[in-house]
């Protein structure tokens, strides 16, 4: 069911909600948290789908703010979707025109459940410091997605200088089955020391920054990061691990598959897909609490890390 409310206030909306709860049942009830998404008119339903998939493993109260700061006239147009529109959600859509997208605090504040953490998504171009944006400052985690700027790298760097324990970053999300299966790989026999790290992938991927960050941090050794060019297909492609006894590498050899090579060990092919926007919510949503080990590659700056064109 989607309730349309055009020209609108907050308060409107708020009521309305209490008046759909009176009617069909405490749809609120069971909710874990409230999530806002930052988003610009007609850029909604991708991330809405998203989260309404997330839903289904985090129950959650959704709002979306979209704006348009440049029109003429003030005005708030709202919506409201319970039931199958909703996943296991409710969400609300506030499209601020005007001079009310100029006080986004004051439109969600009387929106958010009570005692309830909030988590704040900005799922394209971020601002600077999202910590002290409006947003920012009402909830307990916030994430960016830096892949989805003009320029992911330089998106990246801004994140990383306005970091605050709580931030986080779909680019990071994105790592976390990279991450795992090269652990996996080390706490394996024999157990030599890493002389040498090579990280390739393509030139619009801060996934491959911050792995190779990752990778120097916790192996304290040089990382080469090797650029492709434009024509190769996008994300991560190899990491290779050096040691005396042979290198490990890591490979994605075609979508979705990747091949592991060892040294006196037959080859492995994994499962190793390119996670959605989805998958990487519904991870962020599982931990409320800082991501200790994202702050620290990003207080690395990422120094270990040599590039070079291939």
């Amino acid at each position: 069911m989607i309730i349309d409310l055009p020209d609108t206030t907050a308060s409107q909306v708020s009521k309305t909600l209490v008046r759909i709860r009176d009617e069909a049942g405490a749809v609120a009830l069971g909710r874990v948290l409230t999530l806002i998404i930052t988003s610009e008119i007609g850029e909604e339903e991708d991330v809405i789908a998203a989260a309404n998939e997330a839903s289904r493993e985090h129950p959650m109260r959704i709002i979306v703010v979209s704006t348009d700061p440049a029109a003429a006239t003030a005005r708030l147009d709202a919506e409201i979707r319970v039931g199958g529109d909703a996943g296991a959600s409710e969400v609300i859509v506030l499209r601020a025109h005007g001079g009310t997208a100029t006080d986004l605090r004051g439109l969600v504040t009387g929106l958010l459940l009570p005692d309830a953490p909030v988590v704040s998504w900005w799922p394209g171009e971020c601002p600077d410091a999202v910590c002290d944006t409006p947003l920012g400052r009402l909830a307990q985690r916030r994430i960016t997605d830096a892949g989805a700027a003009r320029d992911p790298h330089e998106a990246l760097r801004r994140i990383a200088a306005g970091y605050r324990p709580g931030d986080t970053d779909f680019a990071w999300t994105r790592l976390t089955l990279w991450r795992a299966q090269l652990a996996a790989a080390l706490d394996q026999p024999p157990y030599a020391a890493i002389t040498a790290v090579e990280v390739s992938g393509a030139a619009d991927s801060p996934s491959t920054s911050l792995l190779a960050a990752w990778l120097g941090l916790r192996l304290q050794v040089e990382v080469r990061v090797q650029v492709a060019d434009a024509s190769a297909a996008g994300g991560i492609h190899r990491v290779a691990l050096h040691r005396d006894a042979g290198p490990i590498v890591l490979e994605r050899t075609r979508p979705g598959v990747a091949r592991l090579q060892q040294p006196g060990q037959p080859d492995h092919e994994l499962s190793l897909p390119r996670r959605g926007l989805r998958e990487c919510l519904a991870e962020e949503l599982r931990r409320l609490d800082p991501d200790d080990e994202f702050g620290a590659v990003l207080a690395s700056g990422f120094g270990a890390a040599t590039v070079a064109q291939r």
